[in-house]
C-alpha cells in the first residue's frame, strides 16, 4: 500500500518497532498501546486490508507460523498461562489500522476478561432462519 500504511513500513524495516519475531511472510511486534504487558501484533508482510479482501486467505497462511511462534515466546518468557487472540475486520468490528493483523494478549489466571460476551440462547426456529439465509448467500 506504500507510505500510508504503518504496518507495511514496519514490515519493510522503514518504521521502528520492537520486533518479537519475523520471517519472510510476517512480522510480530509489540503493540504501542498494549492492553496487557507483552501485547503483540502479528501482520503479514504483504498488504491486505482485512480477511475479506483479495489475498485475505493467503495472508492468514502467512501469519500462522508467526502467531504460533510469538505465542510460545510470550508464554515462556513472560510466564503467561494463556494467550487471547483477537482480530477485527473493518470499522464496525473495531479495526483501526487497515492492514490485516492479529492481536496476541498474554493472560494470567484470574485476569479480568478483555471482552464481555452477552450470550443468550435463541429459539431453534430463529437459528434455522439464519441458517437458511446464510445457505442462500454462500458463494
Amino acid at each position: 500500500m506504500g507510505d500510508s500504511c504503518v504496518f507495511c513500513a514496519i514490515a519493510s524495516g522503514d518504521a521502528p518497532a520492537f520486533l518479537l519475531y519475523e520471517d519472510e511472510h510476517a512480522v510480530a511486534f509489540l503493540d504501542i498501546a498494549p492492553v496487557r504487558r507483552g501485547h503483540t501484533l502479528v501482520a503479514p508482510r504483504r498488504h491486505v486490508a482485512d480477511v475479506m479482501a483479495s489475498g485475505g486467505a493467503a495472508a492468514w497462511t502467512d501469519v500462522a507460523l508467526a502467531v504460533q511462534t510469538a505465542s510460545r515466546v510470550l508464554m515462556a518468557r513472560l510466564g503467561s498461562d494463556g494467550i487471547s487472540l483477537f482480530q477485527a475486520n473493518r470499522r464496525a468490528a473495531g479495526q483501526d489500522v487497515w492492514h490485516l493483523h492479529m492481536h496476541l494478549v498474554p493472560r494470567r489466571g484470574g485476569d479480568e476478561r478483555l471482552v464481555r460476551w452477552e450470550r443468550s440462547e435463541v429459539e431453534r426456529g430463529r437459528l434455522a432462519t439464519t441458517y437458511g439465509e446464510l445457505q442462500q448467500h454462500t458463494p
